[in-house]
């Protein structure tokens, strides 16, 4: 990967990559979010993006998933620019979960993920056994099988989120994209869809590339953080490369210490306490 570099910061290496973006721009309207943007995601990696607000995290997973077209340079999927190939064939390659998504009314589990393969019917291939197959595995993978005849719109937060998750799983794609998948959930509830997570990319070896605002959750799941900060990568690496104290006040301006998770060995950011709070409690 690379990229503008931080003096101390981990070398943005070119990696082996089906999906990258070379010298991007990237802009809504006439407002720009990134200029020169080059990142690529490691084959068979879990890439997380962290980063503050606006800062271009999800703009960048709308590029990259074929959603936003670059005003300059642009996105490589197996090497050749994603605009130019059909839109059914990057369906069957990426797979992208949105932030907001949003179901039909009254329309089940079961029909939803369905939809998952619609990406893989044509004139000449219309629904068979395999894809009543897939659909019913993609909903054992992700716990949601005995949810099948309910409706979507009367479900829990956490359970939508696995079935949209299971919707994406049935396309069958290597390449999962997925922004901000923990957003509106309980602590309960994100852990529970980023497990799932892990275990799509450890079990299946998918790449998966999300959008993520908790930096302990990205350091924990992810085995490859992409560090943004208006518009531009400022570092990309291993969570123990990124995830330094240097990194995160330069990055989110929040002075902190970073230790040990007790539970993973990964990296855990304590944010520093003011002062007062520390005397409150030294004297408590």
């Amino acid at each position: 990967m690379t990229g503008p570099e931080r003096e101390g910061a981990p070398p943005l290496q070119t990696v082996p990559s089906r999906l990258a973006g070379r010298a991007m721009t990237l802009a809504y309207e006439r407002r720009t979010v990134a200029e020169n943007l080059t990142v690529a995601v490691p084959d068979h990696s879990f890439t997380v993006i962290i980063g503050p607000n606006a800062c271009g995290k999800s703009t960048l997973l709308r590029a990259l998933a074929r959603l936003l077209r670059p005003t300059a340079g642009a996105v490589l999927l197996d090497g050749g620019d994603i605009q130019r190939r059909p839109t059914r064939e990057v369906a069957r390659v990426v797979g992208m979960l949105p932030q907001s998504s949003v179901a039909p009314d009254g329309i089940t589990v079961a029909d939803l993920v369905a939809r998952g393969r619609h990406p893989h019917q044509g004139l000449l291939r219309q629904w068979s056994r395999d894809d009543e197959r897939i659909v019913a595995g993609a909903m054992a993978d992700t716990g949601v099988a005995d949810l099948a005849d309910r409706p979507v719109d009367e479900l829990s937060g956490g359970q939508r989120q696995r079935v949209w998750i299971a919707m994406a799983l049935a396309q069958q794609t290597p390449l999962l994209l997925l922004d901000e998948p923990t957003t509106y959930l309980d602590i309960a509830h994100q852990v529970e869809v980023l497990d799932l997570c892990a275990r799509l990319h450890e079990e299946q070896g998918r790449t998966l590339v999300a959008v993520l605002h908790d930096l302990n959750q990205a350091a924990r799941y992810a085995t490859h953080l992409v560090a943004m900060r208006d518009g531009a990568v400022v570092a990309a690496g291993e969570p123990r490369q990124v995830v330094t104290a240097a990194l995160v006040e330069e990055v989110f301006g929040l002075p902190c210490r970073v230790i040990d998770d007790p539970e993973t060995g990964t990296p855990l950011v304590v944010p520093a306490a003011p002062r007062r709070t520390r005397n409150r409690h030294q004297h408590a």
